[in-house]
């Protein structure tokens, strides 16, 4: 059995503020990433995709409004 806990690599954090609803995101890792009636980007599961696919989302990002925080240092990764 998969411990979850041990591959989540990071804690996301969406800025409300920054995001447009590119939804690059949502189609880069659509089971972490989904738009919500705003337009805005919500998270569904911190570890619905894998590390990489999440970083590349985070990435993808044209406003840079995905916060990527290593879960085991607490340093912010990305942006």
């Amino acid at each position: 059995m998969e411990d979850k806990n041990k591959s989540k690599k990071y804690k996301i954090k969406i800025d409300r503020n920054l995001c447009i609803g590119a939804a690059s995101c949502v189609a880069l890792a659509m089971k972490t990433f989904a738009l919500d009636s705003e337009n805005k980007a919500v998270i569904l599961e911190e570890d619905g995709d894998d590390a990489e696919a999440i970083k590349l989302a985070a990435e993808s990002c044209p406003t840079k409004a995905i916060i990527l925080e290593n879960t085991e240092t607490g340093e912010q990764e990305y942006p």
